[in-house]
């Protein structure tokens, strides 16, 4: 009798390679220095955020001041839409990490754009007080046990780390919308999204800038910022086991924390400990 081996298609196999990849990384990589840093790929790293750099000052920042003489109103109906196409694969992550009520929630945010807001143009559902539980493959991860890895930071993309760097591509991947929509409408669909990033550049162009190009070290700065604010958003979902190198989360409740999680390193936060200052030396003793 022969023996019967499942078909395995292309994707399915790069996405488990992945995977394995992530898991390897988080296990081999070196551990976290004192600072909770770690980063053993950082002379690479570094010249990939000059490039980054490079890119952001030629083309990312005139774009987005030319984006930013778009009407308000048309910048917000394009953010709206791009939240919007983000719900799926938010819903598909939420019910990956059993988060039943975040992925009702989701799931209700979604049919009520797409019905009472003009195909999501206008976001109906934040002002029912549904707003949202924003997730992907890398907190999917997180909440699997598998640990945050190296710091990496990626082409285009800026500062990551292993595992978010392997549920960025699983994201994009298997998008449900990018599934589901003919390959035009999907095309469109990721335009859309590039609009909305560069509304973002746009917004908050003051604290970008000031962090790229006035900082003594706008690389460790980048690097903080990143690993502070994306382990502190982790930490709010309670829902992770026990991942290597996850520990030290921002208060929540601390001065300068807003509600998506994010810690402005301009608050005004006399003598708070998760005060960030984007001009300190990080090596300085």
């Amino acid at each position: 009798m022969g023996l019967n081996i499942p078909f395995i298609s292309g994707r399915s196999l790069r996405i488990s390679v992945l995977l394995v990849a992530v898991g390897t990384l988080a296990a081999c990589g070196a551990k976290p220095s004192a600072d909770g840093i770690n980063d053993p790929f950082e002379p690479t790293n570094r010249k990939v955020h000059a490039f980054n750099k490079g890119v952001d000052r030629a083309f990312f920042s005139p774009a987005s001041k030319g984006y930013g003489v778009v009407p308000e109103p048309v910048k917000r109906a394009v953010g709206n839409v791009a939240d919007t196409l983000d719900l799926p694969g938010d819903i598909a992550n939420n019910l990956l990490q059993l988060r039943i009520f975040a992925a009702a929630e989701n799931t209700l945010r979604l049919g009520v754009n797409l019905t009472f807001g003009l195909a999501g143009t206008i976001d109906v559902s934040s002002e029912l007080g549904l707003q949202g539980r924003p997730t992907d493959f890398g907190e999917t991860l997180y909440v699997w046990g598998v640990g945050e890895g190296p710091y990496m930071e990626l082409p285009f993309a800026g500062p990551s780390t292993a595992r978010d760097t392997v549920g960025s591509v699983v994201d994009i991947a298997l998008n449900p919308v990018r599934l589901a929509l003919p390959k035009k409408e999907a095309t469109a669909a990721t335009v859309l999204k590039l609009f909305s990033r560069l509304g973002d550049r746009e917004r908050y162009s003051d604290t970008v800038d000031s962090l790229l190009y006035e900082s003594a070290d706008s690389y460790a700065q980048a690097r903080l910022l990143y690993l502070q604010n994306r382990r502190f958003s982790l930490g709010k979902g309670k829902g992770a086991v026990g991942g290597a190198g996850d520990d030290d989360f921002i208060d929540p409740y601390a001065e300068g924390a807003s509600a998506d999680g994010f810690i402005d390193p301009y608050a005004d936060s006399a003598g708070d400990d998760a005060f960030i200052d984007p001009y300190e030396d990080p090596y300085a003793q």
